[in-house]
């Protein structure tokens, strides 16, 4: 665990708040990733519901879009599939 990252995530491991320096919040969405398996799909209702699990301050929809736009998740153009990007790596760390 990287600790610029520790700071944002309370006991149980969840984000606290979106860093707002953009090396900390790829590091933010590469440990949300971790949370999805590799060649599952997930409906938007799941993702959400994981995405919930896992931070404290209610906005999963940001959290989800930054997953979308980092490349850690990708979607069907429709919303109705997500699934993990095999491509992307935890060492690559965010998409500039």
């Amino acid at each position: 665990m990287d600790a610029k990252l520790a700071r944002f995530l309370d006991g149980e491991g969840r984000l606290k708040q979106l860093p707002a320096k953009q090396s900390v919040r790829g590091l933010a969405y590469g440990n949300l990733a971790e949370k999805f398996e590799y060649g599952r799909d997930y409906s938007e209702t799941d993702v959400n519901g994981i995405l919930s699990s896992w931070h404290t301050f209610g906005d999963y929809f940001t959290l989800r879009r930054g997953l979308i736009e980092s490349g850690w998740l990708l979607r069907l153009p429709n919303g109705s599939k997500y699934w993990k990007n095999k491509e992307k790596q935890p060492e690559d760390g965010p998409v500039e």
